[in-house]
């Protein structure tokens, strides 16, 4: 019989681990990008400004909530490549815009603000007791960030004043951010809290 050399055995296993480990984020990457893409196709156009209202802050909110920062920006910047060779990742517009013209839009500043918003998510609520309270401050400073970068694009793209950015950019939106604010982080919460459980009880046995 063959002596097995435990040294080789061992790269065998890590070798195998690194690549399960790298399809299993890819995936990860992937689902995450698609999950964006099916959100950003629920949208309501507002006939008051040429940002429509969609569920695109949603899938970040809750993206930096589960993620780890640097799979949460890289999912959220994955999303943005495929918009920007041209697939039908994007919310429908207004104005007939693909690929990098959607980026640099109306909705751009949205748009590229995404990976920033969900590593800080994810960084602040990981660093955090990862309960209700925490998620729910932590998906809010990123929903600052989307609507501060945002509203900052629009106005540098329009020239418009301060009281029509906020009222183009910001203010229509902030009922229905605070929704998805609150189903994200209760959706995090929540998760966490099962994952708590599951691990006591595995710990008991």
């Amino acid at each position: 019989m063959r002596n097995v050399n435990p040294l080789q055995l061992s790269e065998a296993f890590q070798s195998v681990w690194l690549r399960d480990s790298w399809l299993r984020k890819a995936s990860i990457v992937v689902a995450g990008s698609l999950f964006v893409t099916l959100c950003a196709q629920i949208a309501l156009p507002l006939y008051f400004t040429p940002v429509p209202l969609t569920l695109q802050p949603f899938a970040v909110l809750l993206i930096g909530l589960l993620l780890s920062p640097q799979l949460a920006a890289g999912t959220l910047a994955a999303y943005l490549a495929e918009g920007a060779i041209g697939m039908p990742v994007f919310s429908p517009s207004p104005i007939p815009l693909s690929g990098l013209a959607h980026l640099f839009g109306p909705t751009g500043g949205y748009l590229l603000s995404y990976p920033l918003a969900a590593f800080l998510i994810s960084y602040l609520w990981r660093r955090s007791n990862r309960g209700l309270g925490l998620a729910l401050a932590s998906a809010a400073v990123g929903n600052l960030v989307i609507l501060s970068v945002g509203a900052l694009w629009l106005a540098t793209l329009t020239h418009a004043p301060a009281q029509a950015v906020m009222t183009q950019a910001i203010v229509p939106f902030l009922p229905g951010d605070a929704l998805k604010i609150a189903a994200a982080a209760a959706l995090a919460a929540g998760w966490q809290r099962a994952r708590r459980n599951s691990s006591s009880i595995h710990s008991t046995n």
